[in-house]
């Protein structure tokens, strides 16, 4: 089996919603094409979201990324890369950080 290793991290508050872990090593089968939205889908909203019926709504909207949450690949915002429909690499670093705070 085939696999490339992912750092996901989350910030600016989001860890709390990720058991107040701000960066997970991830392994990803890459046997078939894998794009971001299959991360997020398959491996972070399922194995990784504490509690996913309450704090789901927090994380995605529409099929997404919450709006306010900054997300970027290898430094880049994810809108110069294709955001979902990136396609995964060995050793990316994908980065969710909340701009909304309270206050």
């Amino acid at each position: 089996m085939s696999q490339i290793d992912i750092k996901v991290e989350f910030l600016g508050g989001l860890d709390s919603i990720f058991a107040n872990k701000r960066s997970y090593e991830v392994k990803v089968d890459n046997t078939k094409i894998v794009t971001l939205r299959d991360l997020i889908f398959d491996v972070i909203v399922k194995d990784l979201l504490v509690n996913p019926e309450e704090n789901y709504s927090i994380y995605i909207q529409d099929e997404t990324i919450r709006p306010g949450i900054l997300t970027l690949i290898n430094d880049s915002d994810w809108e110069l890369e294709d955001e979902l429909d990136y396609i995964l690499q060995h050793k990316d670093v994908i980065s969710f950080t909340s701009t909304l705070h309270g206050g």
